[in-house]
């Protein structure tokens, strides 16, 4: 996923605040389970969600204000109720890597938020 740093993402001197980019994974992460034909928070209707359990980011260097950034989420672990990924965000001009995280998202019921096995056709499909 491409994105355009605009003003409102950045601090004073222009440089992106450094909660934005979990924003960023966040969005990443949505567009890999449509890009595999699955809503975030749903499977053929059934409400299944993926909170955040953990993550574990580095940042590497900043991004400024009119750059543009390329941000990716790659499935790197999935268990019975957790999904790891590996995400990366990058110049996109100069593909350094300016900020990594490990994003463990839990699979929870929609009724109690209790944890819960994820769906296997879920599964199968993030394989």
């Amino acid at each position: 996923m491409k994105k355009y740093v605009y003003y409102h993402d950045t601090d004073a001197g222009g440089v992106v605040y450094y909660a934005n980019y979990l924003k960023y994974m966040e969005e990443a992460r949505i567009d890999f389970f449509r890009e595999k034909g699955l809503k975030e928070n749903s499977l053929n209707g059934r409400p299944v969600f993926f909170p955040v359990r953990q993550c574990n980011i580095t940042y590497h260097k900043p991004a400024f204000y009119g750059e543009t950034i390329s941000c990716s989420a790659e499935v790197t672990q999935a268990t019975p109720a957790r999904i790891v990924f590996l995400q990366k965000i990058t110049n996109a001009k100069t593909r350094e890597t300016l900020v990594e995280a490990e994003v463990t998202l839990a699979c929870v019921s929609a009724d109690d938020f209790r944890p819960i096995r994820i769906p296997e056709e879920i599964r199968n499909i993030i394989k």
